[in-house]
């Protein structure tokens, strides 16, 4: 939770559905094959050859500055080494990147949803309880719990504090690590759990639906009343303080995440983008309607909301409104907001995309997302080292050359746009 923005989801990497954080690029996905190019070491990381004992010595005294006790610290830390598994993750990222209907369709499985929606009976009473303190949708709480850990079966097996450490040691984010490592090490200092108990995955997520050790400290709940916050065996404690996060995060109680939607013949793709907002109304204005000619609900029509392209202009089209943000604060992937928006809707019987996604796009290697960066650099955008990201920046550099190009300008990355920068 709150990762910064290193490839990394909010709230870390979920052990079930591990997503590169392509914050709001509508294609972002994990269950790709993995490679094994390494990246450039960080600039500024500590002297390699300082021994791990050195380092833990020094990081002890900062540990017992933040609240830490000797005990707790001693107790956590004992035969701790750093584990080469979790540098090889952190330092590797994969070639591929899979398109948003290749993940979406893993996501939305018959399965998953079958298994949600007995799992929503089966929890009822909680789930009764849980909507009524905190207003959010037991839906969207299920289907975060279904994408994250598969309902609890797969929540990571390595021990949270060595991963921390590592990062925080040898790790490319070693800031996270060390605030993460803290933060650990006082969930075990208040007794919620102890160290062989905090499991999770290499990047420290934990529990049920993978919080982060420093978002478990500000947001997790002990919902069933038995003195412990516990994420991992307790369901209405993960249940609740997933609940608990979103609706601190600004969940809207009773209102949709978005519609599905098509655009008029030669809208401007521009305004489509998560920085833009008007209101339902004013999409309607400018010729934005809602698929098989069902009209907006008339309480929505003053409410915020972006049109999202989450395969550029060529793919379905959706409004997205305050709800769906809510989600992107919890795991910043529009993708991952999607698939949980559609698997809650799927749970209740709906959530069936109408558009055609654009299954001939190929999806571009991460060799060929630095050449498009570098093009656009080479074209004057100033993108900085190209780095195979298609984050904010790259995607407001593709609209600017779109636009000159007299090219749909939807910020959407694909090769045959980079042909066209070749050219």
């Amino acid at each position: 939770m709150n990762i910064p923005p290193v490839r990394l989801p909010r709230h870390g990497l979920g052990a079930g559905v591990v997503i590169l954080s392509l914050a709001m690029s509508g294609c972002a996905d994990a269950r790709v094959p993995e490679s094994r190019t390494p990246m450039a070491p960080p600039v500024g990381r500590h002297d390699v050859n300082e021994s791990f004992a050195a380092w833990l010595t020094k990081f002890r005294v900062d540990a017992l500055k933040a609240g830490v006790t000797a005990k707790t610290f001693d107790r956590a830390m004992a035969g701790v080494t750093p584990d080469m598994d979790v540098v090889d993750s952190d330092q590797n990222q994969p070639e591929f990147v899979k398109p948003v209907w290749v993940y979406l369709n893993g996501a939305l499985s018959e399965k998953r949803v079958t298994r949600g929606q007995v799992l929503l009976k089966e929890n009822k009473s909680l789930l009764n309880a849980i909507e009524k303190k905190y207003g959010v949708d037991r839906n969207v709480i299920v289907a975060i719990w279904g994408l994250e850990s598969n309902f609890g079966d797969f929540m990571g097996s390595q021990h949270v504090v060595r991963s921390l450490a590592t990062l925080a040691y040898e790790g490319r984010r070693q800031s996270y690590g060390r605030t993460q490592l803290i933060a650990a090490l006082k969930i075990i200092q208040a007794g919620d759990v102890g160290p062989d108990g905090l499991l999770g995955s290499w990047a420290g997520a934990m529990g049920q639906t993978q919080f982060i050790p420093t978002t478990y400290l500000a947001h997790a709940v002990d919902f069933d009343g038995d003195g412990k916050r516990n994420i991992w065996t307790s369901r209405p404690d993960t249940l609740g303080s997933t609940a608990q996060y979103l609706n601190v995060s600004g969940w809207e109680p009773g209102a949709t995440w978005g519609y599905e939607v098509k655009t008029p013949k030669g809208f401007d793709y521009a305004q489509a983008d998560m920085s833009v907002k008007k209101s339902v109304a004013a999409w309607g204005k400018l010729g934005v309607k809602r698929v098989k000619g069902i009209p907006f609900a008339k309480k929505d029509e003053t409410a915020a909301a972006s049109l999202f392209l989450p395969a550029g202009h060529k793919g379905p089209a959706f409004l997205v409104m305050n709800n769906f943000r809510t989600v992107l604060a919890y795991n910043a992937s529009t993708s991952y907001a999607m698939a949980v928006s559609l698997l809650a809707d799927r749970f209740r019987g709906r959530g069936e995309i109408v558009g055609n996604w654009p299954t001939d796009e190929r999806p571009l290697t991460r060799a060929e997302r630095e050449e498009l960066q570098s093009l656009l650099n080479d074209k004057g955008y100033d993108l900085g080292e190209p780095d195979g990201i298609i984050g904010f920046n790259t995607r407001k550099a593709i609209r600017s050359y779109q636009v000159s190009a007299k090219l749909p300008a939807d910020g959407y990355a694909t090769s045959s746009l980079l042909d066209h920068l070749r050219r």
